[in-house]
């Protein structure tokens, strides 16, 4: 098994292999190591997408994963696309149905059918199967208790007999992707339900949440602080990896990158597809040093509790400045460390790397990967924990990354996605204690919680939890003692 000491795991797949020689992250020599572009036996992800934030990521996600793998809004796949011998790479999150059909394998949720409404309608309502749609009739109205107590305990049954269906068509299931938001009563509430039955249910599966936080200004309900310190508590229980994410680092992301002065959420959603997409992209593509969903947790996971991933993606560039920045292997990987270039509002140089994972796609060779990793290491602002000097793990997939017709985004030869494990991300937590004491030393709008069936209890038990945390984040970052010399 591999260990988040190691920069570079070696990993067999198919009969196909390729030596390459990579130098450690350390940069003092080089070693070689044994990656496999041979074809494997393809992996599956069920995708959740929970509440009004999880439903529409879905949008631009599946809007994506359609480009890349040639299938049309209806579901037909574009008939130049099978001579390129891409077919075997849609199971991962496609299935096919009996008429020649793809439909995705995932699941949507919400309480309320606004929302859902405009999927049933929208431009790609004929790609999903009109029973993994489920919505009820009834807001969550930012209520934790709603989504999770009353209103969500009805429909999650039926829900969950929807994922058994789903699972029940894949042959090597790997895990779950979820997408939801905290701050929200639906996605906290009722995504916390179905994370604890899918622990109950498919306990040894992989659960990957992408999860939006709320931001440190921009505020979408009052209650949100509640909401989001009462779901953590289940994030952090039942998920193996969860990247936070939050709307006013990606809007500044938008502005500043891309020059859009009003994003809209499906310009978010766009960003975080493509962050998704590169996660995903060596399970469904061949490439010279491929990443297993379950390598994530073993390069990134240092111990079970310190599971909260930050994100960021380069190059964010827009078509208009494409043209005139080169974006070679080692500026991408530089800019993908950028304080700017995370998409949760907190600074990495305030805190240390346990691990990175960079994930490269398109025109990249290892020689090039080397080099911007022995970069990244001189760089003195960017420190790793003493006790995880290598912390860097490397995906390369050949696979040029897809953009969306008429979007924001140039369309550029090579992209890396990086998903580190920083002790900066108990900011992100501090931040919601901070707001979530202000309100509960007065007890405000707990009576609608506890008046949906909460006990007052849940609130201390929750927050003495991310409390622990933000402990846990701050020993792991301390200087070890050194060992004693027998």
């Amino acid at each position: 098994m591999k260990t988040a000491q190691q920069t570079i795991g070696s990993e067999e797949r198919g009969s196909d292999r390729v030596e390459g020689v990579l130098q450690n992250a350390k940069g003092k020599g080089t070693r070689r190591v044994l990656a496999i572009t041979g074809s494997a036996t393809m992996r599956q992800l069920v995708s959740l997408h929970i509440g009004q934030c999880g439903v529409q990521t879905a949008n631009a996600c599946w809007e994506l994963y359609c480009l890349e793998h040639g299938i049309r809004p209806d579901g037909t796949v574009a008939p130049d696309n099978v001579a390129v011998g891409r077919d075997q790479a849609f199971s991962t999150f496609f299935q096919e149905t009996g008429r020649g059909k793809f439909t995705p394998r995932a699941v949507f949720v919400d309480l309320e059918p606004t929302v859902m409404d405009e999927v049933r309608t929208g431009k790609y309502k004929d790609l999903y199967h009109p029973e993994q749609l489920i919505s009820s009739n009834e807001d969550a109205a930012n209520n934790y208790a709603r989504g999770h107590y009353t209103v969500g305990k009805e429909i999650v049954d039926k829900t969950l007999d929807r994922i058994r269906r789903v699972v029940d068509n894949c042959d090597g299931l790997q895990g779950f992707l979820i997408f939801n938001s905290v701050g929200g009563g639906t996605g906290s509430g009722l995504g916390s339900l179905l994370l604890e039955r899918l622990s109950v249910e498919y306990g040894k599966k992989s659960k990957l949440a992408f999860t939006v936080y709320p931001s440190p200004q921009v505020s979408t309900a009052v209650v949100e602080p509640y909401n989001s310190v009462l779901s953590t508590h289940a994030l952090l229980e039942h998920t193996d990896v969860a990247v936070m994410l939050d709307n006013e680092a990606i809007y500044d992301i938008c502005k500043n990158s891309l020059g859009i002065q009003r994003p809209s959420y499906s310009n978010l959603n766009r960003l975080i597809a493509q962050v998704i997409s590169s996660i995903t992209t060596s399970l469904r593509f061949d490439g010279a040093l491929n990443v297993d969903i379950n390598e994530f947790q073993t390069n990134l996971v240092p111990y079970p509790r310190i599971h909260f991933m930050l994100s960021s993606y380069a190059p964010i560039v827009s078509k208009e400045k494409a043209y005139h920045e080169s974006m070679s292997v080692n500026e991408i990987t530089a800019a993908a460390f950028e304080p700017s270039a995370m998409m949760a509002k907190c600074d990495p140089r305030l805190g240390k790397y346990m691990a990175c994972c960079l994930m490269y796609r398109g025109d990249v060779v290892p020689k090039e990967v080397n080099q911007a990793v022995q970069h990244i290491k001189e760089k003195k602002t960017i420190q790793f924990v003493d006790w995880c000097p290598t912390g860097l793990k490397l995906g390369l997939s050949n696979q040029k990354p897809a953009v969306v017709p008429g979007g924001d985004l140039a369309d550029v030869s090579r992209a890396v996605c990086m998903i580190s494990n920083s002790t900066a991300i108990s900011e992100v937590f501090s931040r919601i204690d901070h707001k979530f004491d202000l309100m509960f030393a007065k007890r405000a709008f707990v009576h609608w919680m506890v008046g949906e069936g909460m006990e007052e209890g849940e609130f201390t038990e929750a927050r003495e939890s991310t409390a622990a945390i933000c402990q846990d984040y701050i020993e792991v970052g301390m200087d070890s003692e050194p060992a004693d010399e027998y």
